[in-house]
Parts: C-alpha cells; sequence; structure tokens
C-alpha cells in the first residue's frame, strides 16, 4: 500500500471564534463570552471541567478584543488599568489582593475581566470581605463536558492541522469509544498520525480499533 503523503503544518495562528468547536455543552459560555462588552460590571468567569475548550474560548475573546494577558500569581494591576484583562486558572494560586483590583478595575471606563476556572468563585477561599461578596454575586458562565458535536469538531481541527482526510466512518467510531476531552482528542489524532506515519497506512477506522485498544 502506497504511503500516504502528509505535511505537519500546524495551527495557524492563535486561537479565534472561527476555530471554536461549536455544540449544546458549549452554547451558553459562548453567548455569554460573545456579549462583551455588556458584561455586569465588566466581569464574566468561564467555569468547567479540564479539556472542556475554557482556555480556547478565552483566549479567542483576549485576541479579538485585544486583552492583556495576566499570570494568576503575579497579575500587573497597574498595566492593567483601562484595558480588558484575561486570568487564566483563577482557582489556582490566584493574588486575592490582585484579583480584589482587577475586579474593580473592569468596571471602569475601558477596563474588562475574564477569568477561567474548573470551580465557582463563590467556593475560593479568601480572607478579604470585600473580595468574598465580589465572589459570591461574580457572574459566572459554565461549560460543559464535550458533547459529540464539539468532539467531533476538534477531531477535524485536529485532523485538519495535520493535513489528514480520514473516512467518513472513521468519526463516529471514535466518538463512541474516546474520553470526553479535548486534550485526549488531540492525543488520539496524534497518535493515527505517527502510526500511520510508522506503518506506511492510512488514518481508517482498522488503524482507530488498534490505537485505541492499546
Amino acid at each position: 500500500m502506497a504511503r500516504q503523503l502528509r505535511l505537519s503544518l500546524g495551527r495557524e495562528g492563535p486561537p479565534s471564534f472561527d476555530d471554536f468547536a461549536r455544540g449544546p455543552s458549549n452554547a451558553r459560555a459562548l453567548a455569554a463570552v460573545e456579549a462583551w462588552p455588556a458584561w455586569r460590571d465588566g466581569c464574566l468567569a468561564i467555569v468547567g471541567p479540564k479539556g472542556a475548550g475554557k482556555s480556547h474560548l478565552a483566549r479567542a475573546w483576549a485576541e479579538a478584543v485585544g486583552a492583556l494577558v495576566l499570570e494568576p500569581e503575579t497579575p500587573d494591576v497597574i498595566a492593567a488599568a483601562g484595558r480588558p484583562v484575561l486570568l487564566e486558572d483563577a482557582d489556582r494560586g490566584v493574588s486575592t489582593e490582585g484579583l480584589f483590583h482587577l475586579i474593580n478595575l473592569a468596571a471602569r471606563a475601558g477596563g474588562g475581566l475574564l477569568l477561567t476556572a474548573r470551580t465557582l468563585p463563590a467556593t475560593w477561599p479568601t480572607a478579604l470581605p470585600d473580595l468574598r461578596s465580589r465572589l459570591n454575586a461574580f457572574p459566572v458562565a459554565e461549560i460543559e463536558p464535550p458533547d459529540d458535536a464539539v468532539l467531533e469538531g476538534v477531531l477535524r481541527r485536529f485532523f485538519r492541522d495535520r493535513n489528514i482526510r480520514p473516512p467518513e466512518e472513521v468519526y463516529p467510531y471514535l466518538l463512541a469509544r474516546m474520553s470526553r476531552s479535548i486534550p485526549d482528542a488531540a492525543e488520539v489524532v496524534r497518535r493515527l498520525d505517527e502510526a500511520g506515519d510508522a506503518g506506511f497506512r492510512p488514518v481508517t477506522r482498522v488503524l482507530a480499533r488498534q490505537i485505541l485498544d492499546d
């Protein structure tokens, strides 16, 4: 069998709304993010499990509005003044004082604050009473584990990034058997690509079964 010639093209450019895989599991979160700048007090938190697509959605927003992306441990509050800001993994090691100031800045002209987290802001620990009240009332858009529509969309994108065109039957086969995670979908496509190259084989349902069995 002739080898399937492929080029490793990779993703071109930063994440965008155009290449965000959409489905029932993320429809409400997507609508909430796209409602910018009409967020209450300029704030929104995208909350959901690992691998649900929070980071892609948040980075697409940051790219679209020119947001400043800050590190949660040491956010540069001075640089954030008058600008929209993205703070990822805000429930893991964020500076409480920094977060308090960013929330206050978000309500001012030109400001804004988008957080990503796995847990609801109301559950985050803090010793600052004023921050506690703000977190309790923080606007939230929950994103659920990826459904079939989202997973199929990301599988198609990952295959396209690697210049692979599997038969259509591969998609329902993978969806019925793989775990419900976008990072796991990327790993499945990577392994299919490498196995196909190593064995001079096209990506088919037979190869998918071997990869999933492994």
